[in-house]
């Protein structure tokens, strides 16, 4: 409403005073306290209590800046036209009193039953309890975060200003028009300085850092002698160029006279071909080169041809390879092509096109040479992919109806939430099948599996070629994705797999960063849990593609060979 002075003049409505906290401004910080006390609420895998007061300090400032962009229309246009707003100051401080006493309260009782809900987590995933008081010191290092954070902001605002200030004193830019100008200047350059310096140098650097280690070897891992292995002396494929995982895949797993031991039965050599990131190289070389190595290993006379999508690093899950060689007593072939060397989170962000473009050349060029063979006379063709792996696997195929009709199976664990093709299966699951273990068309060609429960519990008919999609309830991996910011899941809807606590809750925002953060720790877990899946790698392996009077005995056996091999030094 318009104002009115003591001679009868008109004046503009005044803003009302910005009310702060020890120099922070009301409204953040109720929002700030508010999503505290949600980031303290259970997520997917169980944090110690520094990384817990890491999320939060980072979670809080999120909250503090949301609070003061909602709240700035409302004081400058809302409330200077509200009569009761000045006349009845009392009724805006006991409103501000009774709001700070809810959040404080909100937050002292988060913090204290923190520990109780992360001891929630645990005791699914058969973790170590933590204590209360543990857990209280989470709140001095979220303070640590969001002091830190907080400076930093207000350093760039102060920027913003001096900038806006620049414009309208030297460039004459109207002042209204420099209070817009600057903070667009700004946003733009930070994306430029994200995208165009921070990624790209970051990824600069780190093939530098990574580079180092992608030229290492293992401790324990040695050049192989078979012929039947790339980098041996037999082979096209150099040990140099193998890579440090490239170098582990192909020495490690069990020998033909192991297997023999091992099933009681004569086994042959496995195979294992691979191709390392050559820089001056192409993926369409390394493809050659893999094609080169099954004809020279003879792979394509074997009983079984994996082609394995590999992660970031190039690595390949010793538990698949292991399982599959077991299953098969030798009669089989793995080959697999390094796309990058960085980490999975890093390739995730700048090199996901490459992962992509490698597996949908390498198994487009194995399955042509694959199919010019005579029909009784081919090995079974599946593919295999964990993590950025199934999302380099699955690249190769525009539909299920398209993976169904060119391989003899498929293994995908642990598939990111991005993941195209498993998202279309789980958005066409049958209606009133859960998301963390959907049904899709009664489970006659693809299926999901939790763990070795789920995945034997499942009745009817399961047709060749089979499809199955190993995900674990607390896997941040599987779950997190943009839609998180501003929508519940389905997943978060329906009642909660084995591993994930019931208390857990969808909040705006706070859940998205919450399961980000859980990613980072996602490995951390025991075996079962989280992102590891090596304990239902054999069965899942057994279930899509096991030889002919194949028994879970036989099944029980290769796990506990894997497992074994897996506790080795």
């Amino acid at each position: 409403m318009t104002l009115h002075s003591a001679d009868g003049a008109t004046a503009e409505p005044q803003n009302p005073p910005r009310v702060t906290v020890l120099g922070l401004d009301f409204a953040g910080l109720v929002v700030a306290l508010l999503f505290f006390a949600w980031s303290l609420s259970p997520s997917l895998i169980p944090r110690e209590w520094y990384y817990q007061g890491s999320v939060s300090g980072v979670t809080s400032i999120i909250g503090y800046g949301i609070g003061v962009l909602l709240a700035f229309p409302a004081r400058r246009w809302i409330a200077p036209r509200l009569t009761w707003w000045h006349r009845r100051h009392t009724v805006r401080v006991v409103a501000q009193i009774a709001v700070a006493i809810v959040t404080v309260t909100t937050v002292a009782g988060s913090l204290f039953a923190a520990a109780d809900w992360q001891n929630e987590v645990r005791a699914l995933m058969g973790i170590e309890q933590t204590t209360g008081f543990a857990y209280l010191r989470t709140g001095l290092v979220s303070v640590a975060v969001f002091v830190a954070v907080l400076f930093l902001a207000r350093g760039v605002r102060r920027l913003g200003r001096g900038l806006a200030e620049f414009l309208a004193s030297r460039l004459r830019v109207p002042v209204a028009a420099a209070g817009i100008l600057a903070p667009a200047i700004l946003a733009v350059a930070a994306v430029v300085f994200v995208d165009q310096v921070l990624l790209a140098s970051s990824s600069t650097a780190a093939r530098v850092v990574f580079a180092a280690d992608n030229n290492s070897t293992d401790p324990g891992v040695s050049r192989p002698q078979e012929p039947e292995r790339s980098g041996s002396p037999a082979s096209a494929s150099s040990w140099e160029g193998l890579g440090r995982q490239g170098r582990t895949f192909v020495d490690g797993g069990m020998r033909a006279g192991e297997l023999t031991a091992l099933n009681d039965a004569p086994a042959l050599e496995p195979i294992r071909v691979y191709a390392g990131l050559d820089a001056d190289g192409t993926t369409g070389e390394q493809v050659q080169l893999i094609l080169d190595e099954l004809d020279r290993t003879e792979a394509w006379d074997r009983e079984i041809l994996v082609v394995a999508g590999t992660t970031g690093t190039g690595w390949v899950n010793p538990a698949a390879a292991d399982s599959i060689e077991m299953i098969y007593n030798g009669n089989s072939a793995i080959a697999s092509i390094q796309y990058s060397f960085l980490p999975s989170w890093i390739s995730f962000l700048v090199d996901g096109s490459a992962a992509q473009a490698a597996g949908d050349e390498l198994i487009s060029g194995v399955h042509e040479r694959w199919s010019q063979l005579p029909e009784g006379q081919r090995p079974k063709l599946v593919v295999y992919g964990e993590s950025l792996g199934s999302q380099s696997a699955e690249a190769a195929f525009d539909d299920l109806s398209e993976l169904r009709r060119d391989v003899d199976g498929a293994l995908f664990v642990g598939p990111p939430n991005s993941n195209l093709l498993w998202r279309t299966i789980i958005d066409d699951r049958d209606a009133g099948s859960p998301e963390v273990l959907p049904v899709h068309e009664d489970g006659g060609g693809v299926r999901f599996a939790t763990d070795v429960h789920t995945l034997g519990a499942q009745q009817g008919p399961w047709d060749a070629p089979r499809i199955l999609y190993l995900q674990h309830a607390s896997d941040p991996v599987v779950w997190w994705g943009p839609r998180l910011l501003i929508e519940r899941p389905a997943w978060l809807s329906e009642p909660p797999g084995q591993d994930r606590s019931p208390s857990m809750r969808w909040y705006p925002i706070v859940t998205f960063w919450q399961v980000a953060a859980d990613i980072m720790v996602g490995t951390l877990p025991p075996v079962g849990h989280g992102h590891n899946y090596e304990d239902l790698i054999p069965y899942g392996w057994a279930a899509v593609t096991a030889p002919a009077e194949w028994t879970l005995a036989d099944t029980q056996r290769v796990a506990e060979a894997v497992a074994r091999m897996g506790d080795e030094p």
